[in-house]
């Protein structure tokens, strides 16, 4: 028996709880780990309302939170090729075993070794925030010198964004709430305050002839604000807003196997990914770390270290 954080039904924060469960028992395409940090994400309190259907792989109640995380394999499903019990590994509870848990059950070909020299609470990171800041830059495909607009900066996918596009040489210009500042400019980025008035008139004022690309975080009345300061429609890449072709963008291209997440790995290490980590919670504290994302109140990564 291990503990977990989970819901029974679908609801608000009030659905949450904390409940004891045997150890789940990997099928076939799925490794069994003990986790060690589980990251937090916007998607772990849409699953818990109910607003994202098919997210639960059709799992019973009660539901674990949770949808990456990093870990020992303790056991593997048939079929599970290239990972061994006793590997430490990274990657994706895609078929609702929730990861705020003691031990749980990752997709295999949607988990990767951990690399020698990479800790386990940068990993968790990985799955989620790495891996969609490398597929919207690689399917902008912008060259060095480039201008590039990331709306919503200070979130850990748009923190990584940054980071990464400062990386590849890219100028970057960052939107986000006053709070969100200091992260966002620690990454290399030059900041917009949407609070304090116009946010298009001050990002246009920035990059006068037009962004080469925008990725946006946001979503809403935001991305419709801030989309008509791309040069070209089809470089406005949304991440969470499906709507976005109405604008002429695309919606971001996910690729959540073992080689993106590998690709993830290897620039973390390099310094290049490095994620931005602004709080750490026991298990015992999960209700505080998803409220706190939840909240919109965080710049960067929560994570929640189990073992």
């Amino acid at each position: 028996m291990g503990q977990a954080w989970g819901f029974r039904r679908y609801g608000g924060p009030e659905v949450q709880e904390f409940f004891d469960r045997p150890d789940p028992v990997p099928g076939r395409g799925e490794v069994l780990i003990r986790v060690d940090v589980a990251g937090v994400n916007p998607l772990d309190h849409l699953l818990r309302s109910g607003l994202v259907p098919g997210l639960d792989g059709g799992r019973p109640f009660p539901l674990v939170l949770g949808m990456e995380a990093a870990g020992t394999v303790l056991a593997l499903g048939e079929g599970v090729d290239g990972i061994e019990v006793g590997d430490a590994v990274f990657g994706f509870a895609l078929t609702g075993g929730g990861t705020y848990a003691e031990t749980t059950v990752l997709s295999a070909r949607n988990t990767a070794r951990t690399p020698v020299g990479l800790s386990a609470i940068v990993a968790a990171t990985l799955p989620v925030a790495g891996t969609t800041a490398v597929d919207a830059l690689d399917q902008l495909g912008l060259p060095a010198g480039a201008a590039i607009l990331v709306n919503g900066v200070g979130g850990g996918v748009g923190l990584a964004v940054a980071r990464l596009a400062v990386g590849r040489g890219l100028r970057v210009i960052g939107t986000g709430s006053t709070a969100k500042r200091e992260s966002a400019e620690a990454v290399g980025a030059r900041f917009v305050d949407y609070t304090t008035g116009d946010v298009a008139a001050a990002a246009r004022e920035l990059v006068p002839d037009g962004f080469d690309g925008i990725v946006d975080l946001v979503g809403g009345t935001s991305l419709r604000t801030v989309a008509p300061l791309a040069r070209e429609p089809r470089n406005v890449i949304a991440v969470g807003d499906v709507s976005v072709p109405d604008l002429g963008g695309r919606v971001v291209e996910r690729r959540l196997d073992r080689e993106n997440l590998e690709r993830s790995a290897r620039l973390a290490l390099d310094g290049v990914l490095t994620p931005t980590i602004t709080a750490v919670h026991p298990l015992s504290d999960a209700p505080a770390a998803l409220a706190t994302v939840e909240n919109g109140h965080t710049s960067g990564k929560v994570v929640i270290e189990v073992a």
